[in-house]
C-alpha cells in the first residue's frame, strides 16, 4: 500500500437533529465541536434528516399542503404576465 494517498479516517458521530438518534461511525468528516464518548474523542456531525427520521425509513406519512404552495406561487407571480 502506497503512504501518504489515504484520506484521514477518524471515529464520527452523526446526530440526528430531529430524533437526537447517535450513530457512531469512522469517517472523513470533522467538525468543530468534539465529544467523549466511551473514552474515544468523536466529531460531532449534526444532520437534519438520517434514517432514523426520514419518512422512507420510518413509514410514517406527513402533510404537505401543496394548496398553499400553489397559491403563494399563484400570488407571487400574479402580476408578471407577458
Amino acid at each position: 500500500m502506497k503512504k501518504d494517498i489515504h484520506p484521514d479516517y477518524h471515529p464520527v458521530c452523526f446526530v440526528d437533529v430531529s430524533s437526537g438518534t447517535r450513530f457512531l461511525t469512522r469517517s472523513t468528516m470533522k467538525s468543530k465541536t468534539v465529544e467523549n464518548i466511551d473514552g474515544v474523542d468523536y466529531y460531532m456531525v449534526s444532520r437534519d434528516v438520517t434514517a432514523a427520521s426520514h419518512p422512507a425509513y420510518t413509514g410514517e406519512k406527513r402533510f404537505v399542503d401543496t394548496a398553499g404552495r400553489v397559491e403563494k406561487f399563484q400570488k407571487k407571480f400574479a402580476r408578471v404576465r407577458r
